[in-house]
């Protein structure tokens, strides 16, 4: 448990080079462990998240070598030449690890056992394994019951097998579930497709056309021919983490006299969610499309953002899926905004690494923020009112890497010191965050 204490600051200058996008990185991985023959991966993100599922796969007989830069270079076997594991194997509190690889799992002509840490063990997997069972896999996991409902957590074992195609229309929009249907029809006979409620994130389908798979793209829905092997594009870089730089736009824009260029960053469009919100807050962004850099599967380029003066604005339901990682340190952008700022359909943030509505209405009502949540059909609203001025406070982390760090942005506009209680939680997504930081606070 580390405690920090976080001093004002008056303005954000310079420039920073993110590591990594997390969910790309996951994906190069897990596509480079079924693909016969190496890849390299460079600009690999050394969190906690990308390693456990670097030691997975490490763990199910693929040869991963990490250097000491950012190179990953992963020595493929083919979609069945995953080795069955010894033990157990543990995925740490990467959600995207354990459900995209249930996917690949439900492939194989083995049984394995996944074990998790404390916080994703908390987290519901019936909304992956319903799927992965329709298409033929056999799966084990801790049933609890919810009322009248059976949820499924962690551990979950699961032995795989021939899978069948299926159609299958997601009832809650994720990125995650996407995932593991798409990656297990690789291994089905026939097509397998997806229809999304919502568009989520697409980066499991961009990483799929760049091995070569047999996709198909239609508005919602997304196709995919099995049993055909991936092919290597040899060398994969992977774009700066836009969810890592969400915090630093936003510390950007709420300090005066700010002016901050993030080179390199995913500028994927279902994940520009958050530039197009604090634009429309009246955050003063400019993206410029790197052309020299700009990759078949993924675009990137630079974000120049400057202090700016921000109002209240409307996030709707829809909207919700490709920011769902930015809403914490968007309610810390909301807390300073003149007026108020409302999110609507928020309840999936109840079902992150804490319950993230609870932690950020918490700490921010401490630093004297007026937040009311509105629950109505199944649906969950935050509304924020300006509070002008943030006051410092004793706050807490919740043991979550997204909270923690949007509480430190939020302690460098707050009047006096604030105290986060453990902010080990950050080293999950992004180790350098607080060295980054200091590097370019004044």
């Amino acid at each position: 448990m580390k405690p920090f204490l976080i001093k004002p600051a008056s303005s954000l200058k310079g420039e920073i080079l993110l590591p990594g996008d997390k969910s790309i990185a996951h994906r190069a991985l897990i596509l480079s462990a079924i693909t016969a023959g190496s890849t390299e991966i460079d600009n690999f993100p050394a969190n906690q998240d990308c390693l456990s599922t670097l030691k997975v796969f490490q763990k199910l007989g693929i040869k991963i070598i990490k250097d000491k830069t950012a190179m990953v270079t992963v020595y493929g076997r083919g979609l069945r030449g995953l080795k069955k594991p010894a033990a157990p194997i543990f995925v740490g509190d990467s959600g995207t690890t354990l459900r995209i690889t249930l996917g690949i799992l439900s492939g194989q002509n083995f049984r394995v056992t996944l074990k998790a840490g404390r916080s994703l063990s908390q987290r519901p997997m019936l909304r992956v394994t319903r799927p992965l069972r329709m298409m033929g896999a056999r799966i084990n996991s801790k049933l609890t019951a919810h009322g009248s409902k059976l949820e499924e957590y962690p551990p979950i074992t699961i032995t795989g097998g021939r899978l069948k195609a299926i159609s299958y229309k997601m009832p809650v929009a994720s990125a995650q579930v996407k995932s593991a249907i798409l990656l297990a029809g690789l291994y089905a006979r026939g097509l397998t497709a997806v229809v999304e409620p919502i568009k989520t994130r697409d980066h499991t389908e961009r990483m799929l056309k760049l091995f070569k798979a047999g996709l198909k793209l239609r508005e919602n829905k997304i196709v995919i021919k099995g049993n055909r092997e991936l092919t290597s594009p040899g060398r994969i870089y992977i774009p700066g983490d836009i969810s890592s730089a969400s915090f630093f736009l936003v510390a950007a824009a709420i300090l005066a006299d700010s002016e901050l260029l993030v080179s390199n960053v995913s500028l994927n469009p279902s994940r520009l969610g958050i530039i197009k919100v604090l634009q429309r807050m009246g955050a003063d962004i400019k993206v410029q499309s790197s052309k020299a850099r700009l990759q078949s599967y993924e675009p990137m380029g630079d974000l120049l953002i400057k202090s700016s003066a921000l109002r209240g604005v409307i996030i709707k339901r829809a909207e919700v899926p490709s920011l769902i990682d930015e809403l914490p340190i968007l309610m810390v952008a909301a807390s300073l905004a003149r007026g108020k700022t409302v999110f609507e359909g928020v309840e999936e943030l109840r079902l992150k690494e804490t319950d993230r509505i609870r932690s950020m209405s918490e700490n921010l009502r401490k630093m004297g923020v007026k937040i009311q949540t509105v629950k109505a059909d199944n649906c969950e609203k935050i509304i924020i009112k300006s509070a002008k001025q943030l006051i410092a406070a004793k706050v807490r982390s919740f043991g979550d890497h997204r909270t923690a760090m949007s509480m430190v942005v939020a302690g460098l506009k707050a009047r006096g010191a604030t105290f986060i209680d453990n902010i080990t939680c950050i080293d999950k997504s992004f180790p350098g965050f607080l060295r980054a930081l200091k590097n370019l606070t004044a």
